[in-house]
């Protein structure tokens, strides 16, 4: 999406800067603090300067001085930044993120990768006259590793921005970052610096574009796999900047763009309990005369609200009408996308469809594996008096399942005795459970948690929905197979008897086990989009009925397309609608497959976040989530939790469970991001 400038600039009809310096005293002597907010959030930066200038040749005093005295508070803070100009506004915000105890990595990336050479001089000469230092000097003593490395090398701001392109450069950039990455044991780190810290952007497109070929997966998702840490997020938030300012085609390709970038970064700073002034003021007045009116959709496509709605209900007073005068208006008025933002969702469907994701596990089989050998660390390890938990640990969370249940076969064979009776009686409560769960076989475990769902005074129909949308048809059919063979009835039968009405006929179409299994057919995909289309205008039972015989039927990769042609004839993406018009359980049954469809680690990271956060966990969707998905693909997930969340799933198990219960957690989601 082409930058599209929201800030209108009024310097043809605006009364002169002379008379808004007099403006300014006058208001100051009423403290008309909207007069004053309605008056700098309807200048472009370049006019509240003039404004300045004006304001000290007539009155002899410092504008930004009196703001300061006469203002408090974030509306204060807000004000003041707007006044300022952009590269000493920038400098200050680089000086405080590295001044004191501490280090605000966040902020360091969302400036040094998003901002151009000129940018980056005018920044580096401001922090020099502002501050009296040097600001590579500051940067080099706050940071380390190659995430310091990578910001040095910004900070030079000499990216290549002639917009020439060599294809001979663009195959070999794409072949040296392959060999650095996804085809050798360890990263090369120093040849991904090297690349994306100075090729031109358009460049880097392409050849981006040329490593997926190669690689057979996104540069993004190799980024993840490969690098860690805050030097991660900083490759990242570069991949991101590749596309900024170039043609519609290429800017709508996922992560890939700048205004994405800064709507995720908006989002984070204001969901939850409190709210991320900083960083929120921070992108409001350095976007606002850039592309705000992009972040503004990409906001709405991906979390469904707009920005506008956002910003008012997580803030207050004068401080709110400022935000949302530079805002400039609610999204969520329209009912629909811009036709730019339809152009988005239509496109990050099709990427989703071409983009092969490597699913990564957390749990491997040991390596010189001996079952005799660990059925007899287990018995003495619950042999005697007390139980050495750690040994049980150690053995049940660092072997497969597959390794686990040679391990239940031995040790029946040499003590004949049942492992699983023998583990439930030395161990208790949430580590009773995990342990257990893990010994299981994945059937087993899915119908003993399908059993768990059902059984007693409520029913967990998140849990319900979660393993129905989320297994392949061959491990439905094993569940039932041992949902039959453990509580001597079937699934069905159980379901049918613990829900009811078009939530229940959900369940039993996703539990018969029959989705299709064959890739997108375009011409069906297109009749399926339109008959999906056509529902959404019916009453809501026939809509939901429609929906549930192409939802729950279709094959994954053939619903990606009918959802990419949905947004071409309804001008909505599939999950706004949804949300908007369905309610209840049958809501979240076909929002689960939506968003399974679309990126199911990030379902998982969504799940698992929403069972730790607030007071209490669940930790039967802990367990389940967990034990569940570490052998296919809990790598993903976790690196999904830290994108969405801002937070790493092991410091969320860590804050949120205890004892050896988290110790097993922490084993299986592997390691730190």
């Amino acid at each position: 999406v082409k930058n599209r400038l929201y800030f209108f600039k009024k310097q043809a009809c605006s009364p002169g800067s002379t008379f808004i310096g007099f403006f300014f005293y006058h208001k100051f002597c009423c403290s008309d603090k909207e007069a004053i907010l309605d008056l700098v959030t309807s200048r472009s930066n370049a006019q509240r300067q003039d404004v300045i200038a004006a304001y000290k040749s007539n009155f002899g005093k410092d504008l930004i001085d009196d703001l300061k005295y006469e203002l408090t508070g974030k509306f204060e803070r807000l004000i003041v930044c707007l006044m300022r100009a952009p590269a000493y506004h920038d400098a200050k915000e680089i000086h405080d993120a590295i001044k004191g105890a501490g280090t605000n990595e966040k902020c360091l990336i969302e400036v040094l990768a998003s901002r151009n050479n000129r940018q980056i001089h005018e920044m580096v000469a401001a922090y020099k006259d502002a501050y009296g230092r040097d600001m590579e000097e500051d940067i080099i003593m706050d940071t380390s590793g190659h995430f310091k490395k990578m910001l040095v090398v910004l900070l030079q701001g000499t990216r290549d921005e002639s917009g020439v392109v060599d294809a001979d450069l663009v195959e070999q950039d794409a072949q040296d970052l392959f060999a650095a990455g996804e085809e050798q044991w360890g990263t090369d780190e120093a040849k991904f610096i090297m690349i994306l810290g100075n090729r031109s952007m358009t460049h880097l497109h392409m050849v981006f574009d040329a490593y997926e070929k190669i690689a057979e997966t996104s540069i993004e998702d190799s980024i993840k796999n490969e690098l860690s840490g805050d030097f991660e997020r900083l490759m990242l938030a570069v991949g991101m900047k590749c596309n900024d300012g170039l043609s519609p085609d290429i800017t709508v390709q996922g992560i890939r763009s700048l205004p994405m970038f800064f709507a995720k970064r908006l989002y984070k700073s204001m969901k939850g309990l409190g709210t991320a002034d900083d960083t929120l003021i921070r992108i409001m007045i350095c976007r606002s005369e850039i592309d705000m009116l992009d972040i503004r959709e990409c906001f709405r496509l991906i979390y469904e609200k707009s920005l506008y709605n956002m910003i008012k209900d997580d803030t207050s007073g004068d401080y709110k009408r400022t935000l949302l005068n530079l805002c400039g208006g609610d999204d969520d008025l329209a009912g629909e996308f811009f036709p730019e933002a339809a152009q988005i969702a239509y496109k990050m469907w099709e990427l989703s469809a071409m983009t092969k994701v490597q699913l990564r596990p957390t749990v491997r089989p040991a390596s010189s594996f001996d079952p005799a050998a660990d059925a007899q660390a287990l018995r003495k390890a619950m042999k005697g008096f007390g139980t050495d938990e750690d040994a049980i640990i150690d053995i049940v969370a660092q072997r497969s399942n597959a390794q686990r249940q040679e391990i239940r076969q031995a040790f029946c064979c040499t003590f004949t005795s049942d492992l699983m009776k023998d583990l439930k009686s030395e161990l208790s409560k949430n580590l009773e459970r995990l342990i257990i769960g893990l010994m299981l076989t994945p059937a087993e475990f899915d119908a003993k948690m399908m059993q768990k769902a059902i059984e007693g005074a409520g029913t967990d129909e998140h849990a319900l929905i979660e393993i129905l949308v989320t297994r392949s048809n061959e491990e439905i059919l094993a569940m039932n197979a041992a949902y039959q063979d453990a509580y001597k009835k079937s699934l069905e039968e159980a379901i049918e008897s613990d829900t009811s009405g078009l939530f229940c006929r959900i369940l039993v179409s996703l539990v018969q086990g029959a989705r299709e299994e064959c890739p997108e057919d375009l011409e069906r995909a297109n009749a399926d989009a339109q008959e999906l289309a056509e529902a959404c205008n019916a009453d809501s039972d026939d809509m939901e009925v429609k929906f549930m015989s192409i939802l729950c039927t279709r094959s994954f990769p053939h619903l990606r397309k009918v959802m990419q042609e949905f947004v071409r004839y309804t001008n909505k993406d599939i999950e706004q609608t949804i949300k908007k018009d369905m309610s209840g359980d049958v809501k979240n049954a076909f929002y689960a497959i939506v968003r399974s469809v679309k990126n199911k680690p990030s379902y998982f990271a969504d799940r698992l976040y929403k069972a730790m956060k607030g007071l209490g966990t669940d930790d039967r969707a802990l367990i389940r989530i967990m034990v569940s998905r570490s052998e296919i693909d809990l790598f993903n997930i976790r690196k999904e939790f830290k994108e969405t969340h801002d937070v790493s799933l092991h410091e969320f198990i860590q804050g949120d469970t205890s004892g050896d219960y988290r110790k097993t957690l922490l084993m299986l989601c592997g390691g730190e991001d």
